[in-house]
């Protein structure tokens, strides 16, 4: 197979491995669990199937073209049709994280605040940063129908005016997007930060109050 050419490509390929790097150096994944992604011109980068985040090279990377036609590097992770499908739902999106964050996984085993909101706003930097995030009930890994369930949570929101950045898998972690990188590191971060707390704290902690959520609206156009 061969690579399509150009900056966007190199440029992604870069920041795959970067990102991968660090979040298996911080521990947000282990052994092969997970995948990247990245949208470049009119293809996409992802990681290979069973490829361990933290030590990634570049130039195996599966390179997909814009007919979902793999054209480069090893062989596609299985969540590839996943990926694929919230680049079509969300035309902002051009990264997508998956993980088995330790958190966000013991959520759904312990049981989530609810099936349309996996964790309650008890932050102003959750309401900020994360926003909504939907259960997505527990299918095979790879499971093509998962794409579909996402899809209509990304555009149910989208119609609401409250659209969501990210899902949760039961029983498999978060699945997180954005316009780069750092955006959808962002929200990983922040969204698995708050499962933590709110298990540490015995998932008792209050959602903050309706005029509270409204001023961070208000004021920082906090999409809730």
């Amino acid at each position: 197979m061969t690579s399509l050419p150009g900056p966007a490509v190199d440029a992604a390929r870069a920041e795959i491995v970067r990102v991968g790097t660090s979040l298996f150096a911080r521990g947000y994944v282990h052994a092969s669990a997970g995948n990247i992604s990245a949208r470049a011109d009119d293809a996409h980068l992802i990681t290979p199937t069973d490829a361990a985040l933290g030590f990634l090279d570049p130039e195996r990377l599966a390179l997909v073209d814009a007919d979902g036609t793999q054209v480069g590097g090893d062989r596609a992770s299985k969540t590839l049709t996943l990926h694929r499908r919230i680049y079509a739902a969300d035309p902002t999106a051009r990264f997508v994280i998956h993980t088995h964050s330790t958190h966000l996984v013991a959520l759904t085993l312990a049981g989530v605040w609810s099936q349309d909101d996996v964790l309650p706003p008890i932050t102003p930097y959750y309401v900020m940063k994360v926003g909504h995030v939907p259960l997505v009930p527990y299918h095979r890994p790879g499971d093509p129908r998962v794409a579909d369930l996402v899809t209509g949570h990304i555009a149910a929101r989208s119609a609401a005016g409250t659209p969501i950045r990210a899902v949760l898998l039961d029983r498999l972690g978060p699945v997180v997007w954005g316009p780069d990188a750092a955006s959808a590191l962002a929200v990983l971060e922040e969204l698995e930060e708050t499962a933590r707390l709110w298990l540490l704290t015995d998932r008792r902690p209050e959602p903050l109050p309706a005029p509270a959520l409204d001023e961070l609206k208000a004021t920082f156009g906090a999409s809730w």
